[in-house]
């Protein structure tokens, strides 16, 4: 699938235009390269993009596996666990907003190979620095070269594949939903193999993240000469106003929205095996479970954006989600471990806003520049609005003794969320109601 897809991107190369600021336009491009050349770059941006998808969550449901013996292990109680759960919006949120002007500063791949580095170092160091300062510390890393990753990809995706934006977010979106199933369905047993120690299980994700700084480091040094920049695009990208991206109403909206799914995604995340194994449980099934959830973003996260770029209006797909989390929630709360797999994939379907959202980002700007301004300002505010969230869940966890208003609390959000998400989901862009 991904060599055909790069042959159809290879055509895509040719109809970009200033608009977008594509290859040519690119820290990405190879001066002076031939057909040849330029398909080769292609699909080493193809596989780049693959790699870092798979390592943008792993750092975060490894965790949610063994959130009980990280607590013991760091002496840590309900609330500062429940710190811990809400530390990764934050970060996204107040890392994400740098990420636009680094990449003018530095190119998107240098940002994201510096990403990937920063993914490795922190995943790496963590778990053995010693004390929950010093394991947040860690986590923080990490989690700072998601965020700049997190909003640099659709950015990459519409430079490099403009007639492409929901085939290249399906691909992007499914290898992550991939890295997330796969970090929550195998910590366990490959930590067990290992010799059982939780630190050695969240380590080990840090060579999946070594793997992925290869293709970015070949595109940085594939970059751009200097005498050839700037481009006929960076120019005509210079010349526009500034893209006042509060004063759009879809904007706001897709924040709101990409905030109130993230809140979802990362109480998901970060709480549901501990909901299963209060329930009854093993550690092991709950890690599955919590697997399949991640796991239903694979395929659907493919195939919703490609539904979502054929339609003038995503509303109807934010309600399906929406029902089915809906759904979901309501079972954890009657039966959470009776009907744990229905649960587990009425979830799954549910946390699929997060590829729609990312499509909407790119749909919802027409140039290059709208795209980076507009994802950078969802996300940051998106994940900013995320962060009380998980924090809220494990107060109410401590307090209440029991999953009730926790599960109450999540199955509220969603309301607001199925409204804002109808709104963002309207045909049109942030560049005309900017201008207005």
């Amino acid at each position: 699938m991904m060599v055909g897809m790069a042959s159809e991107e290879t055509r895509t190369l040719k109809s970009t235009t200033t608009d977008t600021g594509g290859p040519a336009a690119s820290d990405s491009a190879v001066p002076g390269g031939g057909p040849s050349t330029r398909a080769w770059t292609t699909r080493l941006v193809v596989v780049g993009i693959v790699l870092a998808a798979l390592n943008l969550r792993p750092a975060i449901t490894s965790l949610g596996a063994f959130l009980e013996e990280v607590r013991d292990g760091l002496g840590m109680s309900g609330s500062v666990a429940g710190v811990l759960t809400s530390v990764p919006p934050l970060c996204f949120a107040a890392f994400g907003v740098m990420a636009p002007r680094l990449a003018r500063r530095f190119g998107p791949s240098a940002v994201v190979c510096a990403g990937m580095l920063a993914i490795t170092a922190g995943l790496l160091i963590r778990p053995y620095v010693g004390g929950t300062a010093g394991f947040l510390a860690g986590s923080a890393l990490a989690l700072m070269g998601i965020a700049v990753s997190n909003v640099l990809m659709p950015v990459i995706v519409k430079r490099w594949f403009p007639d492409r934006v929901g085939s290249m977010t399906g691909l992007y979106s499914m290898a992550l939903a991939l890295g997330t199933a796969a970090a929550a369905a195998v910590t366990v047993p490959m930590t067990e193999s290992l010799g059982g120690s939780w630190r050695s299980g969240l380590a080990v994700w840090a060579g999946l993240a070594a793997a992925a700084v290869v293709p970015w480091i070949a595109l940085v040094r594939h970059r751009e000469a200097p005498a050839e920049a700037p481009s006929r695009a960076r120019e005509t990208e210079r010349a526009r106003p500034e893209l006042r991206i509060t004063r759009s109403r879809t904007a706001w909206a897709l924040a709101v929205f990409f905030g109130l799914q993230a809140t979802a995604a990362y109480i998901t995340m970060g709480w549901m095996a501990q909901i299963f194994r209060d329930a009854g449980v093993s550690a092991g099934t709950a890690g599955l479970l919590l697997a399949v959830t991640m796991a239903m973003g694979v395929p659907l996260a493919f195939v919703i954006p490609r539904v979502a770029t054929r339609l003038p209006h995503q509303g109807p797909i934010v309600v399906v989600l929406g029902v089915c989390g809906l759904a979901g929630y309501a079972g954890l709360y009657l039966a959470p471990a009776g009907g744990a797999w229905a649960w587990a994939l009425l979830l799954g379907v549910a946390n699929c806003a997060f590829p729609l959202a990312l499509t909407m980002v790119g749909m919802r700007a027409r140039t290059g520049a709208g795209v980076a301004q507009l994802s950078a300002f969802a996300q940051s505010a998106g994940y900013l609005i995320s962060v009380p969230g998980p924090l809220l869940v494990g107060v109410l966890y401590q307090h209440s003794g029991g999953w009730g208003l926790p599960i109450a609390l999540m199955a509220g959000l969603m309301i607001p969320q199925m409204a804002v998400g109808v709104l963002a989901g309207r045909d049109r862009t942030v560049e005309d109601e900017a201008a207005r």
